[in-house]
């Protein structure tokens, strides 16, 4: 008796991920293309495939299906060490050249890493949070977190930041290893914008006088005046709202 031969049916390719990325909000120069976006999740793709009675599609669907399930907790983990400071000096230690974003707020320009920024939002009015702070504007929601949303310009005493109608919201990762805080948020005025930074760009300006509060440096870069924010600074000052309420 003859065998029928059965026939393969090629593996069909996967659909490709999909979701916006903060990135895309960004004003991104032309020069950098090749540059890391802010990390964001993607979107689920549904296999379209009936697998029927194919044993090695089957395992391929399963091994899918656990990467997406991975997604959300990898997003998490990504979070930097515990006490970990951004590194400006050690992004690229090849070249020197580092990926950074400046954050427009009130009264000055934020100098940070672009891999600290998970997403940028449009802003939407918080839900308020009776602890006495002017700097904390509130909670949002984000993800299935309720965030705090900082204006930086209060904390440091720089200016007054008034949030309105083209302002933006940026959730940084937080860095102290808090699980109930692994982000916040800083309102900022306007879209936040990739630059390279080289090391003979970027400048310590000696300071006479004590930094302000989340202040970790004055900087120029390119000869313009740019502050670093201190980021583990801002987050103990949540933790202290936080304890005391």
């Amino acid at each position: 008796m003859s065998k029928k031969k059965r026939t393969r049916r090629p593996a069909a390719a996967s659909a490709p991920l999909s979701g916006a990325t903060s990135q895309a909000l960004m004003e991104r120069p032309e020069a950098d293309d090749d540059a890391t976006g802010p990390v964001t999740d993607a979107a689920h793709a549904d296999a379209a495939v009936a697998l029927q009675d194919d044993p090695e599609q089957e395992t391929q669907a399963e091994q899918h299906d656990e990467r997406q399930a991975e997604a959300p907790r990898a997003a998490a983990a990504s979070t930097p060490a515990i006490g970990a400071q951004p590194a400006w000096s050690s992004q690229d230690a090849g070249t020197g050249d580092i990926r950074g974003v400046l954050i427009q707020v009130s009264g000055a320009r934020l100098l940070l890493p672009n891999a600290t920024i998970a997403e940028v939002l449009s802003y939407a009015e918080p839900e308020p949070e009776a602890n006495g702070a002017d700097w904390l504007l509130g909670r949002m929601r984000w993800r299935g977190w309720q965030l705090p949303l900082v204006a930086f310009s209060r904390l440091a005493g720089i200016g007054e930041d008034k949030p309105g109608l083209g302002s933006k919201v940026i959730v940084l990762k937080a860095l102290g290893g808090d699980r109930r805080l692994p982000f916040f948020a800083v309102v900022t005025q306007g879209f936040p914008r990739l630059v390279t930074v080289s090391r003979s760009a970027l400048a310590l300006e000696a300071q006479a006088s004590p930094l302000p509060p989340g202040v970790q440096a004055f900087v120029r870069l390119n000869d313009e005046p740019v502050l670093l924010p201190d980021l583990l600074q801002v987050e103990q000052h949540l933790h202290e709202l936080r304890d005391a309420a």
